[in-house]
């Protein structure tokens, strides 16, 4: 199950982020689209953090390093709202191609925290 939902969040943020900068090349602004694709994202990190909570109750702890875990896990849910934030504050073609960047950012911290719950050793 871990590593279906971990298949999952990155496959979201993937396609957002390429979704994103596609749209800011094709010199969009950031649209109802592209400011829902992070919405599903961040939507995603938000069931991440539910569960980062009750795993390690229901004794399935991670293997790697908690701290670890958490940083990336914070910041992995800090980035789409900054994102979404600053590319509507901007409202350039620009800012949609950073919010591209900062999904696929995510989708690479969420392969990383997903290393660290279940296949890196302490």
């Amino acid at each position: 199950m871990i590593l279906w939902f971990s298949i999952v969040q990155v496959i979201a943020a993937s396609v957002a982020g390429v979704l994103c900068v596609v749209l800011g090349l094709a010199g969009r602004r950031p649209s109802d689209l592209s400011v829902g694709a992070m919405a599903a994202v961040l939507l995603l990190l938000i069931v991440q953090v539910v569960v980062a909570i009750i795993a390690p109750l229901a004794g399935n702890p991670p293997t790697g390093s908690l701290l670890e875990y958490w940083v990336y896990l914070v910041s992995a849910v800090l980035l789409p709202p900054g994102a979404v934030l600053w590319a509507l504050v901007e409202r350039s073609r620009w800012s949609t191609v950073i919010m591209g960047i900062a999904a696929l950012a995510v989708a690479v911290m969420v392969w990383r925290m997903h290393v660290i719950w279940t296949i890196q050793l302490a």
